[in-house]
């Protein structure tokens, strides 16, 4: 529904007929401007009309001035000056007359459709769908002015209508098509070739009409503010317009005819000269929304459509639902039957309930529901009211039949039977209902005084109305309890609706409906996001239950994926709450505060680290920057779950005893680097046990070398000598570990040797949690310490896996220097184990790339536990060197560290994002697709997978593409069959594939004339066949 660009109005303003709505009008439009239907800077305005029936006229104009005091004041002036409306746009809605079909009119009469792009989830009203209309499809491209609408109406308009403000001046009129029998009883517009306005026939002659006529043979419609256009009509002279009178005058009114001419004289005065054009839209349409039931509940249904139509509901039953029906922001628990073409709306019920064909049924809730026990409603309208009743709170329950007329006179009906016939079913008579005095002819449904509004001795129900539809033989009891209670006409009700009560009724019941909603989605695993539903309660107030929800369903979670699903929502709730303010969410969680709830985590209590969770988040509600830590947090909690999902890869890890390496000799591990083409992010957990991960990557050589690699041997020294550096032989850093306490860091990725001490203790060769010291382990165990040197040729962030294949050196060479010996298969499945420790969280990508030789598909399955299988792809001869050939890598000199990235992508995942869902899903079935290109050995197929995957990673990870890095890759584009950023993006290694062979020095020339691109470099690259190799210096011997 919502476009991109809308229009910016200045001010919004609703008219409506009561002083007492005005404040609860104003509040509708506020949470509208906080669901971002309405831009932040637009002054919001709810009007009350100067007098009764003033017309769209008077209540226009009225609206403007009120618009210009404001306007005024809010420029500084001290007087109100029409000046400040000469620049602005203003759209001003009018509510109109009382609706009996809903309790706060037509504006907001909710509609039974959704806006899935909608950023705040809400039922949908036609107040909603007119903004939209006027802001995205009618108002863009129109100078500043005023708009005037109605709200009386269901309006359609196409995305496009087609409307040009070339050249325009005075005022349009937008007119949508009807039919010549609809337009008898309404206005429409008789206009030249050119579109300027002739004349406005309202209720005119057929003749009249006809005129008015387009090809199509329908006529446009009038909407409202006929008696302001009027004047602007080129066929209508200054003596007609004056002697006229506007639509909303009765004949009685002829004691203010004068009053009227003289402001009519006024108008033709200042708009005779204003040109008055009409913007036909053909593909539009326009129904005005009549008191009529039959035709109300035609447009809130579907006629046709195979089932119901279920919007902001909760059903357990939908299979009772019956078809060309609606429910609309309900809860039904049980059997609720719900018969064709009939709607429900802001009901909670509980079966068993049976509404039969043709019935609108609105504003009841749970307590009401015995009432309906045993009944079966068709062809009715039975609502709940909230009124005030000077001053005090109180429900009332209305029920008529959907063919009644309110207005009709004389001979009428109720409960679809003639009068008559209602008084001999029911022993109602008619001195009940009207004073006696009251002609028979002048008799209504709109002044019968039929409905209870206070009973003596008790609350009153539906069933103080619905006895009427099958009297019982109970002796008058029903009859006498109804005529015993204080009654009122429809039309003495409608200034006791309290509407801002209403309004709240439906607020709560959608927000319960919601909560239901959210635990579903949870504990069904569904793709759906929560956070449009996240926004509406933090925007609208109501966090807290949403919180108590989540929390009730992490703490009764036995998957751990539904856990940390429900923590990441409870932090997306606390980040919204923080409004954009206290910093970012991505930081650290190391709070002490919050270390007791995740000691309860870690030791597998999730019930009870819920609850302390929670308790400790009472605590950091106050302000935006306290909220932004507690929801770090609470990401810290759900990747203590994940960690705890990806542990479950311990289950394929496994070593086998071998000879002990004597002290002091070297055991060498060598390893070449990873190139993705296709699948990453989809092996990240937790989507690589949710959804199901499937990545292709080569093992490549860069310039030559295998770049990655480990070397660990035993020592005399109880202790841990870790070395880092970017070569074998030139060791940069180096770190000696005497205690367990100089291993505390082995969590924090930024800590120098996080990594080798990881791998110690993944390696289980340490233990920090043993009562033993350091050294007293490693003499008891291995009779003296490690030396452990690692190493990367690669600069880091380079996008090509380094990290994880390193883990993958370490622990393979620390494993042999121990004596055991670990298998590739099992040694991917421990670099997971590894990554989680450290906290880095990363995928299974990186390891099976680099220890796996050629070129390969790693697949995981949406299950735990977690396990990785390998699958070698077999291209045709000779296609591995003609892929050599034409693969570069270009090391862009920007570096970024995937962690950073990560946490926005687990974050986007975790709210189902439907574009991060659908983005996941097609990277699976891409690799697919990318691994039948390898097998066909075509470099044009896999240069288009390239191109591709980059665009599915820039949707992943909204950010990762530098400018520098764009505008390489533009030069680059004309030499290469695709490109991408290797792994997670950022910066790191561009590589590609060319369309001509060995063109590294073409390449860098091209580099070499465009500016602003930094310290870049162009190298070689090749398929590596080996993979992961091991060796103890002094044997030939290598695995």
């Amino acid at each position: 529904m919502e476009q991109p660009k809308g229009v910016d109005w200045t001010v919004i303003i609703l008219t409506c007929q009561y002083k007492d709505s005005v404040h609860v009008f104003q509040r509708e439009l506020e949470v509208r401007q906080k669901r971002e239907q309405i831009p932040a800077r637009t002054l919001l305005l709810a009007v009350e009309d100067p007098e009764t029936r003033v017309g769209s006229g008077g209540a226009t104009l009225n609206a403007l001035l009120v618009a210009a005091e404001h306007l005024s004041a809010r420029a500084g002036f001290t007087v109100v000056t029409s000046d400040v409306l000469h620049s602005a746009r203003i759209l001003i809605l009018h509510m109109g007359r009382d609706f009996p079909l809903d309790d706060c009119g037509r504006a907001f009469t909710c509609l039974p459709v959704e806006n899935p792009q909608a950023p705040v989830e809400a039922v949908v009203c036609n107040l909603d769908c007119l903004l939209d209309i006027m802001s995205h499809r009618l108002g863009p491209g129109s100078p500043p002015g005023v708009w005037v609408c109605s709200t009386d109406m269901l309006l359609s308009v196409p995305l496009d209508p087609g409307i040009s403000w070339d050249n325009f001046r005075g005022a349009r009129v937008i007119a949508l098509p009807g039919s010549m029998a609809y337009a008898q009883n309404h206005g429409v517009y008789l206009t030249d070739s050119q579109g300027f306005v002739l004349d406005i026939y309202y209720q005119g002659t057929e003749a009249e009409i006809q005129l008015c006529a387009r090809p199509d043979g329908r006529v446009p419609l009038l909407s409202l503010f006929f008696d302001i256009l009027l004047c602007m009509a080129q066929n209508v002279n200054r003596e007609d317009f004056l002697s006229g009178h506007p639509p909303e005058m009765g004949q009685g009114d002829s004691d203010i005819a004068g009053y009227l001419q003289a402001a009519r004289a006024e108008l033709w005065r200042e708009l005779r000269d204003q040109p008055l054009t009409m913007a036909y839209v053909p593909d539009g349409s326009y129904s005005y929304m009549t008191s009529s039931a039959s035709e109300f509940l035609y447009s809130l249904t579907f006629p046709g459509a195979p089932s119901a139509q279920v919007v902001h509901s909760q059903v357990e039953e939908p299979q009772l639902l019956g078809a060309e029906s609606s429910v609309v922001s309900c809860l039904l628990e049980g059997p609720v039957q719900l018969g064709p073409g009939s709607v429900l709306q802001h009901c909670h019920l509980q079966g068993p309930v049976h509404i039969g064909t043709g019935c609108l049924v609105s504003g009841l809730d749970a307590a009401q529901c015995e009432a309906l026990h045993g009944l079966e409603l068709h062809d009715l309208v039975l609502q709940g009211h909230h009124v005030r009743l000077h001053g005090a709170p109180s429900r009332v329950f209305t029920v008529f039949g959907r063919l009644d007329s309110w207005e009709r006179r004389g001979i009428g009906t109720y409960l679809n039977m003639s009068w008559s016939e209602f008084f001999q079913k029911t022993g109602v008579r008619s001195w009940d209902l009207w004073d006696p005095d009251t002609p028979p002819a002048e008799r209504s449904l709109l002044g019968a005084r039929l409905f209870p509004v206070l009973h003596p001795s008790r609350t009153l129900g539906p069933q103080d109305m619905l006895w009427m539809l099958d009297p019982q033989e109970d002796g008058g009891k029903a009859l006498r309890a109804w005529r015993a209670c204080w009654r009122l006409s429809w039309e003495q009700l409608q200034p006791c609706l309290d509407r801002a009560a209403t309004l709240a009724f439906r607020r709560d019941l959608f927000f319960r409906q919601a909560l239901l909603k959210a635990r579903h989605v949870l504990e069904a695993r569904q793709d759906l996001s929560l956070r449009p539903l996240i926004r509406a309660a933090v925007r609208e107030g109501c966090p807290r239950p949403l919180l108590a929800t989540l929390d009730q369903v992490a703490a009764a979670a036995g998957d751990p994926g539904v856990a940390a699903r429900a923590l990441a929502c409870v932090a997306d709730v606390l980040g919204c709450m923080a409004e954009g303010q206290g910093g970012l969410r991505s930081g650290p969680a190391a709070n002490p505060e919050w270390m007791r709830p995740f000691s309860y985590l870690e030791c597998g209590n999730l019930a009870g680290g819920v609850q302390a969770l929670a308790q400790e988040r009472d605590k950091w509600l106050s302000r935006p920057a306290l909220l932004v830590r507690a929801a770090r947090h609470y990401e810290g909690a759900g990747q203590i779950l994940i960690r705890q999902a990806v542990m479950s890869a311990q289950n394929f890890v496994s070593t086998e005893p071998v000879e002990l390496p004597a002290p002091g000799q070297w055991v060498v591990a060598e390893c070449p680097a990873r190139v993705d083409f296709s699948g990453g992010w989809s092996d990240t957990p937790p989507l690589a046990y949710e959804l199901g991960g499937a990545v292709l990557g080569l093992a490549v050589r860069v310039d030559g070398r295998r770049p990655i690699g480990a070397r660990a041997r035993r020592i005399p020294e109880p202790e841990l000598w870790l070395a880092v550096g970017p070569r074998q032989d030139k060791m940069a850093m180096k770190i000696v570990c005497w205690s367990l306490d100089d291993l505390q860091d082995y969590c924090q990725p930024h800590a120098p040797g996080a990594l080798l001490k990881a791998a110690f203790i993944c390696a289980g060769i340490v233990h920090v949690g043993s009562k033993l010291s350091l050294r007293e382990q490693l003499l008891h165990t291995f009779g003296g310490g490690f030396e452990l040197h690692t190493w990367s040729e690669l600069p880091h962030g380079s996008g090509l896996g380094t990290s994880s294949i390193l883990a993958g050196t370490a622990l393979a060479a620390l494993q042999r220097a121990a004596g055991r010996l670990m298998g590739t298969e099992a040694l991917i499945h421990a670099v997971l184990h590894l990554e989680q420790v450290l906290t880095t969280g990363g995928g299974w990508q990186d390891q099976v790339g680099g220890l796996m030789p050629g070129i390969k598909v790693g697949r995981s399955r949406a299950q735990l536990p977690l396990k990785v299988e390998v699958e070698e792809i077999t291209v045709p001869e000779g296609f591995v060197q003609k892929l050599n050939d034409h693969l570069l890598l270009v090391y862009t000199g920007k570096t970024r560290l995937a962690r950073n990235l990560l946490q926005d992508v687990l974050r986007s995942w975790y709210a189902r994002l439907p574009a991060v869902v659908q983005n996941a899903h097609s990277l699976v079935r891409h690799t697919e697709e990318c691994a039948e290109a390898f097998r066909q050995g075509s470099l044009p197929l896999l240069g288009q997978c390239l191109t591709t995957y980059w665009e599915q990673k820039k949707l992943m990870a909204p950010g990762c593409e530098p400018l520098a890095v764009r505008r390489m890759m533009d030069v680059l584009a004309p030499h290469v069959h695709g490109q991408s950023l290797a792994g997670a993006g950022g910066g790191g290694f561009l590589y590609l594939l060319t369309k001509e062979p060995r063109q590294k020095e073409t390449l860098e020339a091209v580099l070499a004339k465009t500016e602003g691109l930094g310290n870049y470099s162009v190298h070689l690259v090749e398929v590596d066949t080996q993979g992961l190799s091991l060796q103890l210096l002094g044997d030939e011997t290598s695995t």
